[in-house]
């Protein structure tokens, strides 16, 4: 069905349910129990996940399938966030309209760095995309201030702002043709909450549409293409075949992802800010890509929501937290674990706990979450099969 094969029809059939189900699959815990703040269900960050998730499935096309690593890549997101918010400054806030513009204008660049920065390969590449990337962070905060809002980021101002006209039944906040995407509806259900959201399912919609092209672009001649390219990039060159225009089309389509996934964050905040652009985000694109499995199709998904469940999780434990987690312990020894912890490992040191994660995996399991998944399943069906043995070889009493 839809051009895939069994395999790949059942992949985009478990992503499709998981995030129609998220706003249920990640609230395992009740409000009442004490490890609610577990629980990643709400809006906010369930949307991080499918716009992350969404930038990840275009990046995973240029790193893993090509092996080109870009250090840049948050200046797409960044470009796609300013021209979605020019979008609801000059013409209304429908999303219909913001999010193509976004990936078009995103396009553009994309496809002049990248004719630039595909001139060198390895490091260089990484370094140049590197480099524009942060000239574009520093010109949105000097000379490009007047469209990018400077350091006041930007913005939409419906009351003081001639140029903008409101939206459809006169919404000022983002919609899709009248439709609010802040609405949302919340299902009690004994003691859990349940929050379904429009501007969530937008994102997880595009995310599914976004995965199942991945998927087409894997099992394409032009993915086989880039493996290639991959593989050994002079051999190809000497069959015959010019790499560099795959090279570019697979850097195209990866900034294309990304500014739709600024378009998204505007959509669902109607503000733009140069920090997205900053080169620690395009960082933590890299490591995302790296933990949930470069080169396969669910590795950028599982990476991108395990940086941000980690990110918010780890970031929000207080000190008054792990006191009573740790009440049992004597007390100089509780104090000096919440010291340590406090200080090296949760709340604004929970960088700290990452680099650890990232490292181990890097160590341990180079395929990331993805290779995990597959090393637990093998051992659980390598020992169904040793049972199977046993109990077939063992004579019956």
């Amino acid at each position: 069905m839809l051009g895939l094969n069994k395999k790949d029809f059942g992949l985009l059939c478990i992503v499709t349910f998981m995030a129609a189900a998220a706003p249920i699959l990640l609230n395992p815990f009740p409000e009442t129990s004490t490890l609610s703040f577990l629980n990643a269900g709400y809006p906010a960050l369930m949307q991080l996940f499918a716009i992350f998730g969404i930038v990840l499935i275009g990046f995973n096309i240029l790193f893993g399938l090509t092996g080109y690593l870009s250090f840049g890549h948050a200046a797409f997101i960044g470009i796609g966030s300013y021209t979605a918010m020019w979008m609801y400054k000059l013409l209304n806030f429908n999303v219909i309209i913001s999010i193509p513009m976004a990936m078009f204008v995103t396009g553009i660049f994309a496809v002049l760095i990248g004719w630039i920065c595909l001139r060198r390969t390895g490091i260089y590449f990484s370094i140049l995309t590197l480099a524009f990337a942060e000239m574009a962070y520093r010109l949105s905060y000097s000379v490009l201030t007047p469209i990018t809002g400077g350091e006041t980021n930007l913005s939409p101002d419906p009351i003081n702002d001639p140029m903008i006209l409101k939206g459809e039944n006169g919404l000022t906040v983002p919609h899709l043709f009248g439709f609010d995407l802040n609405a949302k509806y919340v299902a009690e259900v004994g003691n859990w909450s349940f929050t379904f959201e429009a501007g969530y399912y937008l994102c997880a919609l595009v995310l599914v549409l976004s995965f199942y092209l991945s998927i087409r672009v894997f099992r394409s001649p032009f993915g086989m293409m880039l493996r290639a390219i991959k593989a050994n990039n002079h051999r190809m060159g000497y069959t015959g075949l010019n790499p560099k225009p795959y090279m570019l089309a697979a850097f195209v389509i990866s900034g294309l992802y990304a500014g739709l996934g600024g378009g998204l964050l505007v959509a669902m905040d109607a503000q733009a800010g140069a920090e997205r652009m900053f080169w620690t985000e395009s960082g933590t694109i890299v490591i995302m890509s790296i933990l949930g499995g470069a080169g396969t199709l669910l590795g950028p998904i599982l990476g991108a929501g395990a940086i941000k469940y980690m990110e918010k999780i780890l970031s929000s434990i207080s000190e008054s937290q792990l006191h009573s987690w740790l009440s049992i312990l004597p007390d100089g020894l509780e104090d000096f674990l919440v010291y340590i912890l406090a200080n090296f490992f949760v709340g604004h040191a929970w960088h700290l706990t990452l680099g650890l994660v990232f490292m181990l995996v890097v160590i341990f399991v180079p395929g990331g979450l993805v290779e995990l998944g597959q090393r637990v399943a093998s051992r659980f069906r390598r020992k169904g099969s040793e049972d199977a043995l046993v109990s077939k070889e063992t004579p019956a009493e």
